[in-house]
């Protein structure tokens, strides 16, 4: 699955596809560290703020993986997992729900749309998949994504405390619509 893009602001061409065996995990995990600085910055201790390329692996291997790549380099990336692999909560452990994490934007594309790119490709993935929500989960602390992710059109469900972070999570899930065939 490839899904060509028009250019962003930057001028940049922006391909969305399946993250490949020749892409670099190590430029992968790069792009996350960079992507979640300013989280860690204001202390939030994210896995994607300090993890290793061991880590990076074991998490695109809990789903599919999927990349945004610009001029031969990854500038974004997100994990769909479907209904079957999704839980760890009272809301996530429901049949009909997906979820996506893993969720970066390389700092200089952010604000310009890519993000929401990659939000609407998965959602669309778990429409495919016939999961009827898509869910994930953020810290509570930082507003800036919950108020994001709210104007995407997710909604707080619960509250979660992860045991490899230092914050309180918040999951959010969107209701989906049918699968649209062409």
């Amino acid at each position: 699955m490839t899904s060509p893009a028009p250019s962003i602001s930057t001028g940049k061409t922006v391909e969305l596809r399946r993250l490949a065996a020749s892409d670099s995990i190590t430029e992968l995990t790069d792009l996350l560290h960079r992507a979640y600085a300013r989280l860690a910055a204001m202390g939030l201790r994210y896995m994607a703020t300090h993890q290793s390329e061991t880590v990076t692996l074991e998490r695109i291997d809990q789903g599919e993986c999927y990349v945004a790549v610009a001029e031969g380099r990854l500038v974004g990336t997100i994990v769909f997992k479907e209904a079957a692999r999704t839980a760890g909560s009272p809301w996530l452990d429901r049949p009909e729900i997906a979820s996506l994490g893993q969720f970066a934007v390389d700092p200089g594309l952010q604000a310009q749309g890519l993000g929401r790119r990659l939000l609407d490709f998965v959602e669309g993935r778990a429409r495919q998949t016939g999961a009827r929500e898509i869910a994930l989960d953020t810290a509570e602390p930082a507003t800036h994504l919950v108020q994001w992710y709210g104007r995407c059109g997710y909604r707080l469900i619960e509250h979660v405390r992860w045991s490899h972070t230092n914050y309180r999570s918040v999951i959010m899930s969107k209701p989906l619509g049918p699968a649209v065939t062409p």
